[in-house]
């Protein structure tokens, strides 16, 4: 008969597999660390949507750096729904959620830098700028104070990344909302490049100031 007692068996699964930067109990701010990016994301989403429906609407077609502030609000959308992402799949780290929001600075930079070329070409006294007003200031005056928004915000909050580490809410409700705004800016991503290519046509760039849709009536001057 053995001598040696028997030891209990402690399951450390658990403990080895949770993501140690993930708090065990989490606080107020890791849920507005999950959330806020839902709205960084949400808020391009309809300044996009908005821009598209002035473009069909208003029949303003985007110009060259219309298209880039675009492409920049987009690059700051995929850094915050990648937070959403990898946070669902508690697969975030501490150093990736940091990551995520150089990747919204850089984009929030590019944007602004065509913004303010934008607001450069129109600012003489008399001239009326591109496109129509919305409340007083043109589309990319808006976009330029919504990229100084995203730095500032991203900067808020590497200074206090740890304390607002993101932590997915209990239920579904959390789930299908990331789900839903996940797949709506994914269309609205794949909107874009063929409305984009609608209006560039099969040449290597846009028209200054494009007057309709080349790949459609390709006989339409430079």
């Amino acid at each position: 008969m053995s001598s040696e007692t028997p030891t209990e068996q402690v399951d450390t699964s658990d403990a080895t597999t949770r993501n140690p930067d993930v708090p065990a109990v989490p606080t107020f701010w890791n849920y507005i660390g999950f959330w806020f990016p839902h709205i960084v994301a949400v808020g391009y989403a309809f300044v996009i949507l908005a821009a598209i429906a002035t473009q069909f609407i208003g029949d303003e077609l985007p110009c060259p750096l219309c298209v880039l502030q675009r492409m920049a609000m987009m690059l700051i959308g995929i850094g915050a729904i990648w937070v959403i992402g990898q946070a669902h799949k508690s697969t975030l780290t501490m150093s990736a959620y940091a990551r995520s929001f150089g990747l919204m600075i850089v984009g929030a930079l590019l944007g602004a830098t065509m913004s303010v070329r934008q607001i450069e070409l129109h600012i003489l006294p008399g001239d009326p700028g591109y496109g129509e007003a919305v409340f007083g200031l043109h589309l990319y005056t808006w976009a330029l104070i919504t990229f100084i928004v995203v730095i500032l915000y991203s900067a808020i909050m590497m200074m206090f990344f740890r304390a607002t580490f993101p932590v997915v809410p209990g239920g579904k409700a959390a789930l299908w909302t990331s789900r839903i705004l996940v797949w709506a800016f994914i269309a609205i991503i794949i909107a874009n490049v063929v409305l984009v290519f609608a209006e560039e046509g099969f040449n290597w760039y846009l028209p200054d100031d494009p007057t309709g849709y080349k790949l459609l009536n390709p006989d339409l001057p430079e």
